[in-house]
């Protein structure tokens, strides 16, 4: 019978496709540090640094900044998603991304200090570890790609086909910005789709 904070362990491995044995499952789940946000909570404000890694087990999270006084959201998270400012991350420098709670979110912080000693330690955990920064410079990559060559109405196909949970529960505002339309178009292009 494994303890929750080994289920929760499990299911961080599984999210990234790594492989843990039941010694790392535990030595994960000793490091991980619950969390509880309402809706409308700051995650991560800008001028933080971001320390840790956020797994979600329950919940919804954006991630977005200000251009122009204008909100652009960057990411949206939902369970078994990982969320971090990378860049704050990585360089330990405030980031000028925001995370917020969309809904109440429950979920656990992976602390980068205990990540990297126990990364250092085993070779399982740093596999993880690296999973973890592979999916999300992967997920960055299609998704700048999408942006870049795909028009709006593909767009918005590729996003419902891989995260439908997005549609249903984050504010359309969100994301038309995600998709980096202006809600108009939104509307327009799920018309034409519902209709095609």
């Amino acid at each position: 019978m494994m303890t929750p904070n080994v289920d929760i362990a499990k299911r961080m491995a599984d999210s990234v496709h790594a492989s843990l044995n039941l010694e790392s499952l535990h030595a994960l789940a000793d490091v991980i540090v619950r969390c509880k946000f309402k809706k409308g909570d700051w995650i991560l404000d800008e001028g933080e640094v971001c320390q840790s890694i956020l797994f979600i087990e329950k919940g919804m999270t954006r991630q977005f900044y200000f251009k122009h006084g204008k909100d652009l959201t960057e990411h949206i998270g939902y369970e078994d998603s990982m969320v971090m400012c990378l860049e704050s991350y990585f360089s330990q420098q405030p980031t000028r991304l925001m995370i917020e709670a969309l809904e109440l979110t429950e979920g656990w912080y992976l602390p980068k200090d205990k990540m990297e000693t126990l990364a250092n330690e085993n070779f399982e955990i740093a596999t993880f570890y690296r999973k973890i920064f592979e999916m999300s410079l992967i997920e960055s990559q299609v998704k700048a790609d999408t942006l870049r060559f795909e028009p709006a109405n593909e767009r918005y196909a590729k996003l419902l086909s891989l995260h439908p949970e997005i549609f249903k529960r984050a504010p359309l505002i969100y994301i038309a910005s995600f998709l980096q339309m202006t809600p108009e178009t939104l509307s327009r292009v799920r018309s034409a789709s519902l209709n095609g």
